[in-house]
């Protein structure tokens, strides 16, 4: 018997399944009543929160790379006041800027370039490395390029930061809000000329080296380099063979090191073989290389404790290779050698340093400056020397602050982390954040890193972190969340109790330390690489203190919504996505995923 036709007209129109007749939703029974409504939103829908990333350097590449994809909804911008990014690979072009770290080492996680030139990549090779991957992941789109920062300020009504931006290309001020601020600026953004009388009176070459002219040519010119910090180190070792005379002015005695991890620095470049680089593309292969090679860096970290067997046999070392590199003027070893512990000041290799303050054309020069005069430099001895050029590698902001104010609650964090400001120092929970100054985070600020392992790796984990906070506050309807003031009294207890312990503490001056022995140590984290990677691994929301969206004070008013997730309603979705094949399911990772809901 054939089944007889419908007619189209006289189908009925199917049910909206999630339809909800109010004629018979109401409760039946006498039933207790909540002084809340629900909230009609679904729980899986988090609201947009809008985060702002202060630099474009290194970490805030990553920020652009990563929170995007960890974190649905997010409105990211980043602010760089440079005309491009890379940081302070794209601000320093001075002669010779390299990493002491090799370039195999000193990359992403995630996204490695297995055909780096060198060893030890120049800073022009870093900086398109890290530029060639702002432009993968389509981070440019997020950039402010020519933005300067000038003002930070919470608005407490209204829970939001509000940015004071420069436009440095048409001068032009303008203001933004946030819902959240990520400090990326670094811990060397805010170089500074050295505060000496008679600095404008001279009428020479005067750059810092992180200001560098690339017009300058020293060739045959009489040159004065201020400063044997790293920086010094690398324009000292490369101005030698091409100028006249050399001055330089070294006030701190510095270890030069011999290798950071095992892996030797020479003064010429050191380039991989081309069957070496071929074989990287074969990603198993390269994998295995990077991984031996990383390894050792994870592995120095009891190099850094006072007494240890480690550190001993580090000062040996240096001490050995000094007195040998320095050969051609033995007297100048007595006058470098330092009498704090090795690593106390991070170490630098230094190729040729030591080998071009041994030539005749360089002049070592310890005592004090007294002024600039108009054509060089008066020592305290009354010694004047003339010179064409003054280069001075005297570094940048060592205590963190930032480099404009930052305020929340009537404090400004610029001048409160200051060793004359409220806190003396950059006091922070765990690096991470400070009390009172809501929805505030620091990429790469104080404790960003342990004395071992890869700096790219801490920041990826540091942001990771941040993006799980992102989430919650997102997701939970949470409208400020800040550290306890106790949690980060505790932080800097143990702090207390670990640095003097190390080496660190010696008497010496350095940005781990703001440049002041005896200041608390903020330049790395009071434990090893490995130790802050676990720390970070996962938030103790127990930490923090917070404020919710819900007028009516119920924290689960609005993250709870209306009982729905919208993934549920959506037929097409995949409702037992936790469903695998055996061979695939790894019980450590089980249920973890927290992309692959229900």
């Amino acid at each position: 018997m054939s089944t007889p036709k419908v007619e189209a007209s006289s189908q009925q129109t199917a049910l909206d399944p999630w339809q909800i007749n109010s004629s018979i939703s109401e409760c039946p029974v006498d039933y207790p009543k909540s002084r809340i409504s629900l909230n009609e939103r679904f729980i899986d829908e988090p609201r947009s929160l809008r985060v702002a990333v202060i630099g474009g350097g290194l970490a805030g590449i990553l920020a652009g790379i990563l929170l995007p994809i960890k974190v649905p909804r997010i409105d990211l911008v980043i602010y760089e006041k440079s005309r491009d990014v890379g940081g302070t690979w794209f601000e320093n072009v001075y002669p010779g800027v390299r990493c002491d770290i090799p370039a195999h080492v000193y990359q992403s996680t995630f996204a490695p370039n297995t055909q780096w030139s060198e060893q030890f990549a120049t800073g022009s090779e870093i900086r398109a490395y890290w530029q060639g991957l702002a432009r993968r992941y389509n981070v440019y789109d997020k950039f402010r390029l020519n933005s300067k920062i000038e003002d930070v300020r919470w608005d407490e009504k209204n829970a939001y930061w509000s940015l004071k931006i420069r436009d440095l290309e048409n001068d032009v001020v303008s203001s933004e809000k946030a819902d959240f601020v990520l400090s990326a600026i670094g811990k060397f953004n805010a170089w500074k000329l050295p505060n000496i009388p008679g600095i404008s009176d001279y009428k020479g070459h005067l750059r810092h080296t992180s200001n560098w002219d690339p017009s300058f040519d020293p060739s045959g010119k009489s040159v004065a380099v201020i400063g044997n910090g790293a920086s010094g180190i690398q324009v000292v070792s490369n101005l030698q063979r091409l100028v006249k005379r050399l001055d330089h002015y070294a006030r701190n005695r510095t270890w030069i090191a011999t290798s950071w991890a095992g892996d030797e620095r020479t003064f010429d470049s050191q380039p991989f073989p081309e069957e070496l680089k071929q074989s990287f593309n074969d990603p198993q292969k390269y994998l295995e290389f990077r991984k031996q090679l990383e390894d050792k860096y994870w592995r120095r970290f009891g190099t850094l404790f006072r007494g240890s067997a480690a550190n001993e046999k580090a000062r040996n070392s240096f001490t050995k290779a000094m007195e040998e590199r320095l050969s051609k003027k033995p007297e100048l070893f007595d006058k470098i050698l330092p009498d704090f512990s090795a690593n106390c000041r991070r170490p630098t290799p230094g190729p040729g340093y030591l080998e071009a303050i041994s030539e005749d054309n360089v002049h070592y020069i310890q005592t004090p400056i007294k002024r600039f005069t108009a054509s060089g430099i008066e020592t305290a001895d009354g010694e004047i020397r003339d010179v064409d050029a003054i280069l001075c590698a005297t570094g940048a902001n060592t205590d963190l602050a930032p480099p404009f104010p930052i305020s929340a609650y009537g404090v400004d964090l610029a001048a409160a982390w200051k060793s004359d400001g409220l806190f003396t120092f950059p006091y922070t929970y765990f690096g991470l954040a400070t009390p009172g100054f809501p929805n505030l985070l620091f990429i790469h600020g104080p404790h960003g890193t342990g004395a071992s392992g890869t700096l790219p790796q801490a920041v990826e984990i540091q942001l990771t972190y941040y993006a799980k906070v992102l989430r919650k506050v997102a997701k939970e309807g949470i409208k400020t969340m800040v550290p306890s003031k106790r949690a980060a009294d505790d932080f800097v207890e143990y702090c207390d109790a670990f640095f003097p312990k190390t080496v660190l503490s010696d008497n010496c001056s350095s940005w781990y330390n703001s440049g002041r022995p005896g200041s608390r140590i903020h330049g790395l984290w009071p434990g090893s690489g490995m130790h802050v990677t676990t720390v970070r691994r996962e938030p103790r929301w127990e930490d923090w203190e917070y404020e919710y969206l819900s007028e009516s004070g119920n924290r689960f008013e609005w993250y709870l919504g209306n009982g729905w997730t919208k993934k549920e309603r959506d037929l097409n979705s995949d409702a037992t996505s936790y469903l695998k094949l055996p061979s695939q399911i790894d019980l450590r990772d089980l249920h973890e995923s927290w992309w692959d809901l229900p």
